[in-house]
């Protein structure tokens, strides 16, 4: 697989890539046009903050299965288009929590006690020291604007110095702040408690700009720190509200445009300290995300779980294990309803029994509709599919029940519009075999595999001797078979698996015959 490289990362995501057998291409220059003509062939992509992976730039890949994003933020990439053409998209979260708590926190002391501003004058030969009165953290508020990882590990080292925490966020619980010995509070109160506020926040159409000159007129005679995403902060408004004294100092380690221009007011004021996007700057947080998001994309290529996908169903690595055999046994009922029904279908509902119902299904679930659709000629996969079924009209309904009917497990997969419905049934047998136990209640034991045959009939004598002579004619072998009836004379519902499709010819002849009351062939290949 090909390797599209257009940011830097460090040398053992690229060298596990490699290691893997994938041809890893770096090209950290490219843009525009030549970007749309570099990634046409690229199997995946791998970018930091520097590339915009764009709707334009997706619709170019036609062979792109992942985007590696080597960092938490994805503010440079459109997931909706990804999602769109079934692209994974999928950040490495943990890698640089912790260097980015740490240049917090280095930030915080920086513009507490001038750090810089000092150095900056001692290297010029003036010995100031009476000109730099310094702020201590023990005993003051730190007030975090978003308590999320980064958020969390800011919280246990600045609160193990003596600050009391505050914090705002209204996605995370009161229990857990309260484990970090942090208050729960909405922005408002937040900013008027705190002497220091530190940002933690993505950059989102609500969070742009959240904190501007009235903000910041709420911190008066504070600090503020911003080692998150550039944008937040008003930044001409923060420069306003430092030099003139109404904050005492700031620390920036993001912008909203990158690289900062010089023209930028922050470069003005003297008690504001920048750097340059450093906070996941150590080299173990460059390698911890380069070496996470390479092993997402071999999983990718692997089919196996994305731990990381934002915009796929995703699992732990043990739970995976426990569900993956249900993956395929759902895919593979979802092509077999599809096709027997073979009418339009306007919902889908899939019914987990027994110890599968105890499990994360999503990925499950996923699979089922990627089942349905494919034989439908839609372009999908496990990313794609619940977006196609919601474009498409199609209502997915997910039960669970701890009943499975002398089963351990059972997954139900139903297709149906109007007042018509069909299902199909599969479980696993021992070394986890997948079996059809159930084909539109007709109870059956079928190998899901290759080429199948299920035919209807009425019960009489002969009928699966001429289906057997019909196939044996045209050169068709019977690998097995399974039959089943609704009582003695009724109708009745016969599985084969074929060798080989099924000739025109041959199913013509079945047809033609009275008893027979039809006759449709499962394609399982995926051809």
């Amino acid at each position: 697989m090909k390797v599209l490289v257009t940011d830097p990362i460090a040398d053992a995501g690229l060298a596990r890539l490699r290691d893997a057998g994938h041809d890893v291409v770096e090209a950290y220059d490219v843009a525009g046009d030549d970007l749309l003509d570099t990634i046409v062939d690229a199997d995946a992509l791998v970018v930091r903050s520097g590339t915009q992976v764009t709707r334009e730039v997706i619709e170019h890949a036609e062979n792109l299965q992942i985007v590696g994003r080597a960092g938490i933020g994805v503010d440079n990439i459109d997931i909706d288009a990804a999602t769109d053409h079934g692209v994974i998209v999928a950040n490495a979260p943990e890698g640089n929590v912790r260097a980015a708590a740490e240049h917090t926190v280095a930030m915080m002391f920086a513009t507490a006690r001038s750090i810089p501003q000092a150095h900056a004058r001692l290297t010029d030969g003036e010995w100031a020291k009476g000109d730099f009165l310094g702020t201590e953290l023990n005993g003051k508020t730190l007030g975090i604007v978003g308590l999320g990882r980064v958020g969390q590990e800011v919280a246990k080292r600045l609160g193990s110095l003596g600050m009391d925490l505050v914090a705002y966020d209204p996605y995370i619980g009161e229990d857990r702040a309260n484990q970090l010995g942090a208050e729960l509070v909405d922005l408002d109160a937040c900013l008027d408690a705190a002497d220091f506020v530190t940002v933690h926040v993505p950059l989102t159409e609500e969070t742009e700009n959240l904190i501007s000159e009235e903000e910041l007129a709420q911190i008066e005679g504070g600090y503020i720190v911003n080692v998150a995403r550039g944008g937040i902060i008003d930044e001409a408004a923060l420069a306003e509200a430092v030099d003139d004294g109404v904050l005492k100092g700031a620390a920036l380690d993001v912008f909203a445009d990158e690289p900062l221009s010089p023209d930028s007011p922050l470069l003005g004021v003297e008690d504001i300290v920048v750097t340059p996007h450093l906070g996941a700057s150590t080299e173990a947080a460059q390698e911890h995300v380069a070496t996470t998001t390479a092993d997402q994309i071999i999983a990718a290529f692997e089919d196996q779980p994305v731990l990381n996908a934002l915009n796929a169903p995703s699992i732990d690595k043990a739970a995976y294990e426990r569900i993956r055999p249900y993956i395929d046994l759902a895919e593979t009922a979802g092509k077999v309803a599809a096709q027997l029904f073979g009418e339009r279908i306007d919902r889908i509902e899939i019914t987990y029994a027994g110890d599968i119902a105890e499990e994360e299904v999503d990925l499950v679930t996923a699979s089922a509709q990627k089942g349905v659709f494919e034989p439908l000629e839609w372009n999908v996969n496990a990313v794609n599919a619940p977006r196609v079924a919601e474009e498409r009209g199609i209502d997915v309904t997910e039960s669970k029940t701890r009943s499975a009917d002398n089963f351990q497990s059972l997954v139900t997969v139903t297709v149906g519009v109007d007042d018509r419905e069909l299902s199909v049934s599969g479980t696993l047998f021992t070394g986890d075999e997948p079996r059809l136990v159930s084909i539109d209640d007709y109870r059956v034991d079928a190998i899901p595999h290759g080429t199948m045959l299920v035919a209807r009939n009425r019960d009489e004598p002969g009928v699966i001797g001429l289906i057997g002579t019909v196939l044996g004619e045209n050169g068709v072998n019977i690998a097995g078979m399974f039959n089943a009836r609704e009582t003695i004379g009724g109708e009745a519902l016969t599985v084969y698996n074929l060798d080989s499709p099924l000739p025109e010819e041959a199913r013509e002849e079945l047809e033609a015959d009275d008893r027979i009351i039809s006759v449709q062939e499962i394609d399982l290949n995926g051809d």
